[in-house]
């Protein structure tokens, strides 16, 4: 039962993500939450806490000049994690990139605690990014 639940987390902050609803976002992570972004760009690094992910996240939505994203699968381990993999499309500077990324999240207490950020090609992230 866990395992659904998990899931149903993931794609209601997915939900609230894409629809640009941050509030009911930040509302299904832990305070202490930390959104792990590879790579060597001016997003990289580990936001921590809340306020820091959501920021993050608010900040992207301006630095972007368009970008859309398509879930392609969630799935769970039963023990509080879950897996999901999308398709980006970005646009930013003139500068376009097209990545298939993934999301490795913690769930602690029926929210997020932790999200470690998988990307297809480091480099044109960082390139779109910088």
């Amino acid at each position: 039962m866990a395992e659904q639940s998990d899931v149903t987390v993931v794609r209601q902050w997915w939900d609230a993500c894409v629809n640009e609803r941050l509030d009911d976002a930040a509302s299904m992570m832990t305070a202490d939450v930390v959104h792990h972004v590879p790579g060597n760009n001016v997003i990289s690094g580990h936001h921590k806490g809340r306020d820091a992910v959501i920021a993050m996240y608010r900040r992207c939505g301006e630095e972007l000049d368009s970008g859309r994203m398509e879930t392609l699968g969630v799935l769970a381990d039963g023990r509080g994690h879950v897996v999901s993999t999308h398709r980006a499309h970005y646009e930013r500077k003139g500068r376009t990139a097209d990545l298939q990324e993934a999301l490795l999240f913690t769930i602690v207490g029926g929210k997020i605690s932790d999200i470690d950020e998988f990307t297809e090609d480091m480099a044109a992230s960082d390139a779109l990014w910088s």
